[in-house]
């Protein structure tokens, strides 16, 4: 080989990513290649493992209770360089959010362009939010996958659910990605019941079957909140003692780990806390961690260096 002779370049595609794609056969070729995209962006490229950046929480919750503990928040624009200098697979946030600094971060962060949203001026237990973006939107800016939130247990679930099939069936034939937010929350359903093992196991499995590509649903407490379903876990012996297994046993109901399933970070704790549950989603086979008001509430520096570790342990 001369001196002038270019090496071999590693392959784009590693086999840890080939793996989790084959789970996704029947999938379009535009599908496969945005979920590998987002496999293969930032520090956790290529092993399998994601760390994105949410940040619809101005929407969700206002500007001053998400933005005011690190006011560089208010800025869109800061949380494109954020999720940049971090190394994350991806950002997501609602359409004004990305819209803002889609044109001068074009290709340096992938996006999620989250589809529906609701604001917390209006108090119910059966929530439905609104559809505030659409898959023409996220084309438009780049985006590659779409996001979307269902609350099962919700008196308005079924709407959810039949919104989430008309989308997802639009951005698949775009060949774009479909990440479902599953949310337990309802009348029916008692507030620690929304994030106990049964429920969120079977919020999971709902968002799989509805079509979902990856997964996000909140970190499973050993509770157990139907009855039914306590009978089957006992019997069976169900291992939920530790928080390693609860998260097995989500990635197992989301078709046996055959799709992505990420853990929310929740909200804002102290770090050791927060480093403690990533171990834990990593050692029960999570696929990653989607973090938002625990990263853009801290300052900058502060914030990249969280995420960094948070990746390291992924990584390693």
């Amino acid at each position: 080989m001369s001196e002038t002779a270019l090496k071999p370049v590693p392959p784009a595609i590693t086999n840890r990513t080939r793996e989790i794609l084959s789970g996704y056969q029947g999938q379009s070729p535009g599908t496969l290649a945005n979920i590998a995209r987002l496999l293969n962006h930032g520090h956790l490229a290529g092993t399998g493992k994601l760390v994105i950046l949410p940040v619809d929480q101005g929407f969700e919750h206002g500007p001053a209770r998400s933005f005011a503990a690190n006011p560089s928040g208010y800025d869109p624009n800061y949380h494109f360089e954020l999720a940049i200098d971090a190394g994350c697979n991806a950002y997501a946030a609602p359409l004004g959010f990305l819209e803002s600094g889609a044109a001068e971060y074009a290709g340096e962060i992938p996006l999620i362009l989250k589809l529906n949203n609701s604001d917390s001026l209006f108090d119910s237990k059966d929530p439905c939010p609104a559809v505030t973006g659409s898959v023409r939107d996220a084309l438009r800016i780049g985006a590659c996958a779409i996001g979307y939130t269902i609350y099962p247990g919700s008196a308005h679930r079924n709407e959810m659910y039949e919104a989430l099939r008309e989308l997802t069936l639009e951005a698949k034939e775009a060949g774009l990605v479909v990440v479902v937010w599953s949310y337990p929350r309802g009348a029916s359903i008692s507030q620690q019941g929304e994030t106990a093992i049964d429920v969120i196991a079977y919020a999971a499995q709902i968002a799989a079957q509805l079509g979902a590509h990856i997964i996000k649903v909140k970190l499973p407490t050993d509770h157990i909140e139907q009855d039914a379903a306590r009978k089957v876990y006992e019997k069976e012996k169900i291992p939920i003692g530790s928080l390693a297994d609860r998260v097995r046993h989500v990635v197992q109901s989301t078709f046996n780990g055959r799709r992505i399933v990420i853990f929310s970070g929740g909200a804002a704790k102290d770090t050791e806390g927060l480093i403690d549950e990533i171990k834990a989603i990593k050692d029960g086979g999570g696929f990653g961690s989607i973090i938002g008001r625990n990263s853009f509430q801290r300052a900058k520096g502060e914030a990249v260096e969280l995420l960094g570790r948070i990746m390291n342990i992924y990584k390693n």
